[in-house]
């Protein structure tokens, strides 16, 4: 008699997870490490996780009082501080949308992306107001405003924009600091964030509470940004460009200290905070790490406790490659990703690399690097055939797992292929030991006698 097999279920147990679990987790294991923001104030705030869960839990008490409910999409248009943190949680954790503003954006782009979500309120830092004002006219689903200050630093021109106005500080004050957060799937949307629009319109990229935990518990690892509790991280990189590369979550996961720049990103301004917090990484793109090392040249200064830099969203020029490792002992560590999956790869060092000379390791370090588990990653020519792994072969390069998109926020059509494929636009290599280089981006190539050349 043929047996047939039964599949048997594990028995453990199942949990719905809401990414706030993660800041009760800072707060009740790692409550006293603090989130230091150079506020837009002025002046160094400080502030413990376990206070700041207690803040959070306030600001949703009062999202229920101002009538959020799930699936609003509530913007933040904010600087890297511990108020915007407490909106990302918050929102979330009450399962409605945190949805991140460019304020870098032209006015018809941030027009078209506020309608598209039908954005209901925006968290908005002082500095900001004039870029929403300047398009209020335009944007009739937006219902209000709430200013991310205190009462001393609202002014009356601010109260009388045309919808209301609230004051962050005040209606935290008056809430209690206990809320039972609701129970919901992981599948929940809990974020969204807006593609820069370089070919037609900007596009929407609506993660979920899955998919955040899986992206912070992945690149926290060893080979991705290595986080632990011994880390003061400093977070550069905006919260409001491509999830902020998922740290908000990922350094409280891990109860490292977070520090937080705030809207002061001139040189003095990053070096002063990493001197008097001892931030030994941070990341951001090549231009504010340009600005940083430019600055510690013309000075003489350095950063004894700066052991990695994570620099993505373009190439890292070699120069600044070798300028942090040699003149600052700093590992810049090259990675790659966008919108629509966060991070993908990071360039970490590898056994074999210990066996190379300065030159021959630094031309691997300039590449973008390697996929961490559960990111799949292939290369592929026009047809859609899989190209080998030589370093030479160059194609579409191609992604698919649970930290990539399935489908564009109110898209109808899948922005995948029959096989489940994201194609990322870029042209890539790939080497034998799996390191990724990006060559171009598929627009900017021509195909010629058969072979693609950069235009």
């Amino acid at each position: 008699m043929e047996t047939v097999s039964t599949v048997i279920p594990g028995l453990m147990q199942k949990k719905q997870f809401n990414v706030i679990d993660v800041l009760q987790h800072a707060a009740t294991w790692n409550g006293n490490v603090e989130v230091i923001t150079n506020s837009v104030e002025g002046g160094i705030h400080r502030i413990g996780y376990a206070e700041l869960y207690d803040r959070t839990s306030q600001l949703a008490n009062a999202l229920n009082r101002l009538g959020v409910n799930a699936g609003d999409r509530i913007g933040t248009m904010a600087w890297n501080t511990w108020r915007h943190l407490e909106c990302w949680y918050g929102l979330s954790g009450i399962g409605a949308i945190c949805h991140t503003l460019n304020p870098r954006l032209f006015p018809d782009q941030l027009e078209y992306i506020v309608n598209h979500a039908q954005t209901r309120f925006i968290f908005i830092d002082t500095s900001f107001i004039p870029v929403i004002t300047n398009v209020l006219d335009k944007l009739p689903m937006l219902e209000g405003l709430i200013v991310m200050t205190d009462k001393e630093h609202m002014t009356d021109d601010m109260r009388e924009i045309g919808i209301p106005v609230y004051c962050y500080e005040e209606l935290l004050a008056t809430e209690d600091s206990d809320f039972v957060w609701p129970l919901f799937s992981a599948d929940t949307a809990s974020s969204l964030c807006y593609t820069s629009g370089t070919t037609g319109n900007p596009k929407g990229v609506l993660y979920s509470h899955r998919s955040n935990l899986n992206h912070a518990m992945i690149t926290a690892h060893g080979d991705m940004f290595d986080l632990s509790a011994r880390d003061s991280f400093l977070l550069i990189v905006p919260m409001f460009h491509a999830n902020g590369w998922g740290l908000p979550f990922s350094v409280p996961m891990v109860g490292g200290k977070l520090v937080l720049p705030g809207p002061f990103m001139d040189g003095k301004s990053i070096y002063d905070i990493i001197r008097a917090e001892d931030c030994n990484k941070t990341c951001a793109v090549p231009t504010v790490m340009t600005i940083l090392i430019d600055h510690l040249d013309d000075n003489s200064l350095q950063i004894p406790s700066m052991s990695e830099i994570y620099i993505g969203g373009s190439a890292v020029p070699q120069s600044m490659i070798e300028g942090f490792e040699a003149r600052y002992d700093v590992d810049v560590n090259h990675g790659w990703g966008m919108t629509e999956l966060v991070v993908g790869t990071f360039n970490s060092s590898l056994p074999f690399m210990d066996e190379l000379n300065f030159e021959q390791r630094i031309k691997v370090r300039c590449k973008q690097g390697r996929p961490a588990f559960g990111l799949e990653m292939k290369i592929v020519d026009d047809e859609g055939n899989s190209l080998p792994h030589d370093g030479v072969a160059f194609g579409k390069l191609m992604v698919r797992g649970p930290r990539v998109i399935e489908r564009y926020y109110r898209a109808k059509e899948s922005a995948l292929d029959s096989e489940g494929w994201f194609d990322t636009g870029d042209v890539s290599t790939i080497d034998k030991r799996g390191f990724m280089q990006i060559t171009d981006r598929a627009k900017d190539i021509i195909k010629s006698g058969g072979e693609w050349i950069s235009s």
